[in-house]
């Protein structure tokens, strides 16, 4: 299988900004292994605003573009620093590989990339992709991580997409207030219903929440890519998603 796997913000580091280094090496070892397996595996990575400004040791996420952008280029260094030095370990090569929404906008780019992540793939090496927030402006700019994941997913043909989360799935209610909040195991259609319980707040450090990853289900699903979104703290469940398990949400993808 080829394996889109999107990790975010909250995944990677604690609430200081700092990098979760439990966590973040048992993410390498547990994707190390899924690749030993034969899977084709390509990193959609957040993280490069949310460790430079713990590394600038900022109180919180800045609100300005410049010193948005001067955070990720000094987190984007350690966040490479650290998949490579992991990864390393269990004999797998990582790739970096920074991009904008231009660049799939544009023929050109978009074919220069489809060709060198495909390079990558049959090398055997691990794309790490990221948008490039050194240098993003709005108008150029994809947005979020989970919507990168869902049109790298496309453009890579992946038969699968995962999102790693700071929450289980997409629940009936709002879990975090509603006690009896229950999880949905399947969706097959982006519904106005299912768009209402996305709401709209991501972490402090990230830019996404539920409401970005609907977006990227619908981009997926349209591909006919399945996308299940389950909770990070756990790496151990993509193994489970691998064996079939019900994990987390499933959004099903529209079969032609």
């Amino acid at each position: 299988m080829r394996i889109v796997v999107k990790v975010g913000t909250s995944t990677l580091t604690h609430e200081t900004g700092r990098i979760n280094i439990r966590r973040i090496e048992n993410l390498c070892k547990v994707l190390s292994d899924i690749k030993n397996a034969g899977h084709e595996l390509i990193l959609v990575s957040s993280g490069a605003i949310g460790l430079g400004v713990g590394k600038l040791n900022l109180k919180q996420k800045p609100d300005d573009m410049p010193t948005k952008q001067a955070a990720a280029a000094i987190g984007q260094c350690e966040l490479m620093y650290l998949y490579d030095k992991k990864f390393l370990e269990y004999n797998h090569i990582v790739a970096q590989i920074l991009i904008t929404g231009m660049d799939f906008d544009n023929e050109t780019s978009n074919h220069n990339f489809q060709n060198t992540l495909n390079r990558l793939l049959e090398l055997g090496v691990m794309p790490v992709i990221n948008e490039n927030d050194s240098i993003v402006t709005d108008e150029i700019s994809v947005g979020d991580n989970d919507t990168l994941g869902a049109i790298v997913a496309k453009t890579a043909q992946a038969d699968l997409l995962i999102l790693l989360s700071d929450i289980d799935g997409l629940y009936t209610a709002n879990p975090r207030e509603d006690k009896d909040a229950e999880i949905i195991d399947v969706v097959f259609s982006i519904t106005p219903e299912i768009e209402q319980l996305a709401g709209t707040k991501g972490t402090d450090l990230g830019t996404g929440g539920m409401i970005t990853k609907i977006k990227a289900a619908e981009i997926a699903m349209d591909a006919g890519i399945d996308m299940i979104i389950t909770n990070g703290m756990y790496p151990e469940n993509l193994y489970r998603i691998l064996d079939g398990e019900k994990v987390g949400t499933k959004f099903r993808g529209r079969r032609k």
